[in-house]
């Protein structure tokens, strides 16, 4: 490999230093940007799929309605009770609500460079939600008397909501928790909630199993979108500190 890259270096320099910063595994704006970046195009090209399966009505359909038919005779009490006060926490206000107070805490904590991605990553995920249900205009299975819904079916906006905006929060929680195992609990608890929110859509037949899935998809590629910017400005940050600190220590010292 050393010779390889020697030759680079030497006869595509420029190309040879590009490839060299996206690699890099010491900043953000390296590998890890790299990654994120593949993995929003890989989880596009998987809602671009799904979609185009969905919006063809062919196997896709029989499959959802054979899920749906599945969980049919469990949907009785207390059990629909339960799933009801779960599918709250995907609601509009209910997550306009979470995002509000997770702005305040941020404040407080003086991690206002958190707050602009939070906001990016909601309502871009609404945004694109609300696009792509009237675009496809899928109407819903036949849901049962305790719910009630009239916007179209594909994407759940219960299930984007949920992954953008929980899926952030469990993010700014634990990004700067110094431990590991505290990082995935709460990574595990972001999850759960996330998860049991999609299944309670499908439990109430308020949404087929792809609407949820294609849903968690454009809440997915939203939450990578703040994320990168999340920690874009957190370098930024460090970096315009830093001069500062460095000039402070000098004036101090001498």
């Amino acid at each position: 490999m050393r010779p390889i890259r020697a030759w680079l270096s030497i006869r595509h320099p420029n190309l040879y230093a590009y490839w060299r910063t996206r690699l890099d595994p010491s900043i953000f704006a390296g590998l890890p940007l790299t990654m994120v970046v593949v993995s929003a195009l890989y989880i596009g090209a998987l809602l671009s799929g799904l979609t185009e399966e969905v919006v063809e009505a062919g196997g896709v359909l029989r499959l959802d309605q054979a899920i749906n038919a599945a969980f049919a005779p469990w949907r009785e009490s207390p059990f629909v009770a339960v799933f009801l006060w779960i599918t709250i926490l995907g609601t509009g206000s209910a997550l306009t609500g979470v995002v509000l107070t997770a702005t305040g805490f941020l404040w407080a904590a003086h991690r206002s460079h958190v707050i602009v991605p939070l906001w990016v990553t909601f309502l871009g995920a609404q945004a694109t939600t609300w696009a792509g249900k009237f675009a496809v205009a899928r109407h819903r299975p036949e849901f049962i008397d305790a719910v009630q819904a009239t916007s179209p079916s594909f994407p759940s906006a219960h299930a984007t909501g949920a992954m953008a905006v929980y899926g952030f929060v469990a993010y700014a929680i634990a990004r700067d928790l110094p431990r590991r195992d505290q990082r995935v609990m709460i990574g595990l608890c972001g999850g759960g909630i996330i998860a049991t929110i999609g299944f309670s859509r499908i439990f109430l037949s308020v949404h087929y199993t792809t609407d949820v899935a294609a849903g968690f998809l454009v809440g997915g590629f939203w939450l990578l979108a703040g994320f990168a910017l999340s920690e874009h400005k957190k370098q930024s940050l460090v970096q315009t500190r830093s001069p500062a600190t460095d000039a402070s220590s000098s004036q101090r010292e001498t």
